[in-house]
């Protein structure tokens, strides 16, 4: 099935739903779903995002600011998963735990908007990592219609510049917890530090970036184009010692570079 043909069929997915309300992060895959049901069910769309502290600051204020800029009703649910018991523990079902108390959340807001339908943006390719929050939308009879439609991540990116969406080229992006060891307890401490280190190497230029955290060690991943770089005098000299005064002991690098879900190779 080629990407116009998965186009038209995301479309008439969304059409035969009439209604709906999604789960906007602002990321690429979101963006470019809600643009496209916005696109086609005109006002019968909300979106809903959720503020916490496992979503830097600029994600919500990207997501707050699409929404004013496409005349889109928008909720926002504020969320401290910390206070959950179970979660902040974090353990590998850990994003099963967040869904289903977010999900949970987000079917309220829109039962209180007469909406029956809530989506979300995973992709096929989504299938093919451990994603133990995929159970949860399974329970909640939440909609993935990028999946149903079977859009990779790529297609959706050429899609979105078709669309003349920002988020085209926008690096991939995963909620902070995912940077922790699983067992770690998760602290907004913690994601302070994570949050701070990440904005920092985006300050910096470095275009997709993982900082991952190993007790009081900062395990830093970048694409092995940008290695090089990484180590220059000045750079290297400025994220030690940011690092170190956002409370890191040790700063490592990767030498496998970024990868999507490294945590998950310590999982049986």
């Amino acid at each position: 099935m080629d990407i116009n043909t998965k186009y038209e069929k995301l479309k008439q997915y969304l059409s035969d739903l009439k209604t709906v309300a999604i789960a906007f992060s602002s990321g690429v895959d979101s963006t470019f779903l809600l643009k496209t049901a916005k696109d086609t069910l005109g006002e019968n769309v909300i979106a809903i995002t959720v503020n916490s502290c496992l979503f830097p600051k600029r994600e919500i204020n990207e997501a707050i600011d699409f929404c004013k800029q496409n005349k889109i009703k928008h909720y926002i649910i504020e969320m401290d998963e910390t206070d959950i018991e179970k979660f902040k523990h974090n353990p590998s079902n850990r994003c099963y735990i967040c869904k289903k108390e977010l999900f949970t959340k987000i079917k309220q807001i829109a039962e209180e908007n007469g909406i029956r339908n809530i989506i979300e943006g995973s992709n096929i390719d989504d299938e093919s990592d451990y994603r133990p929050g995929m159970q949860a939308i399974k329970e909640l009879d939440i909609k993935s219609p990028l999946r149903y439609a079977n859009l990779t991540k790529e297609e959706i990116r050429e899609l979105s510049k078709r669309l003349n969406l920002k988020t085209a080229q926008k690096p991939s992006f995963a909620c902070l917890a995912s940077r922790f060891v699983y067992g770690d307890t998760i602290t907004e401490e913690k994601l302070n530090m994570i949050d701070k280190a990440e904005q920092l190497l985006l300050d910096l230029k470095f275009t997709q970036v993982r900082v991952r955290l190993h007790g009081l060690m900062a395990r830093i991943e970048v694409k092995p184009e940008e290695f090089e770089r990484l180590i220059q005098p000045k750079i290297k000299a400025t994220i030690i010692k940011n690092f170190n005064e956002y409370g890191f002991e040790y700063v490592t690098i990767d030498l496998n570079g970024y990868q999507t879900g490294s945590m998950n190779k310590t999982l049986k």
